[in-house]
């Protein structure tokens, strides 16, 4: 009797194998495995992970506006374009930045604890009013005013010619410190009052300080154009200084402001020396002030 057919696994090929029917047709619920199988190879030749994809969906951003997004790197996906040069953090500042900011930072302390009369229940603050005489000593408003009136009272041309360089003076230090003022807009230190004998708009500035630099150049000028004895001349020296220092006491400027306007308080000077007005170069000024 002829042996039935089979097939090259041996079995008759009219008899179905139960992984065959099982796995065959998706009707009898064994698709479901090979159909998986095929999202999965679709999944990786996308790049994507499921798991990483279910968990992205179940993110929301209202209630993770802090965490940052999943990075999904793909082989289709191209870099991010360079961060230009000035949008990049500086990691490595420079030496000269960091000296700054370090002499800024001391400036700041030094300033805060020499201000001992600042207020008057500060350390210092029964000295406040003799810090305060001497601020108007050496306020704007007195040498401008002084300074006509000995014009206009002189009847010398040696003496005309003295005065009216000082009134030059103190008007290119007026100028040049509102300038720097405006350019700088430093504020001025936080424990100072403003309770100045005059203000100005450009007065809520701190840099430079407007009464160092007149004491500089009031008292380089004092010395180099009048006969004094030398304690007088010792004296100016020291009011200039102590002037200087009484802005810092009181809150007004820092160390730093000070030290800036003893440096171009002595320059304006050295300005005015090479500028010097005479009745030979500016002959009109001197006519017209004659006339008055």
């Amino acid at each position: 009797m002829p042996s039935p057919r089979r097939s090259v696994e041996g079995r008759p090929l009219g008899v179905s194998t139960s992984s065959s029917s099982s796995g065959g047709s998706p009707a009898h619920g064994g698709g479901g495995s090979r159909f998986e199988f095929q999202s999965l190879l679709s999944s990786r030749a996308t790049g994507v992970d499921p798991a990483c994809a279910r968990l992205r969906a179940s993110e929301s951003p209202v209630h993770r506006r802090s965490s940052f997004p999943l990075a999904v790197a793909g082989p289709s996906q191209a870099p991010p374009p360079p961060l230009p040069e000035e949008d990049r953090m500086d990691l490595n500042p420079s030496f000269l930045g960091i000296a700054l900011r370090s002499l800024l930072a001391i400036d700041l302390w030094l300033s805060k604890k020499l201000g001992v009369c600042a207020g008057e229940s500060s350390s210092w603050g029964s000295v406040r009013p003799l810090m305060k005489l001497l601020e108007i000593s050496g306020h704007g408003i007195p040498w401008l005013v002084g300074t006509l009136y000995c014009l206009c009272r002189s009847d010398s041309w040696a003496g005309r010619e003295v005065l009216m360089n000082l009134l030059f003076a103190l008007l290119l230090d007026l100028l040049l410190v509102a300038l720097i003022k405006g350019l700088v807009r430093r504020r001025r230190p936080a424990h100072n009052q403003m309770d100045m004998f005059v203000t100005l708009s450009v007065d809520k500035y701190s840099f430079p300080s407007g009464h160092a630099t007149r004491a500089a150049l009031m008292s380089r000028f004092i010395l180099n154009h009048l006969v004094l004895a030398i304690p007088l001349r010792v004296l100016v020296v020291l009011w200039a200084f102590v002037l200087g220092l009484s802005r810092v006491m009181l809150g007004r400027h820092n160390v730093t402001d000070v030290a800036f306007g003893f440096f171009l308080g002595y320059m304006q000077y050295s300005i005015v020396d090479y500028c010097w007005l005479s009745p030979h170069n500016a002959p009109v000024l001197f006519l017209l002030w004659s006339q008055q």
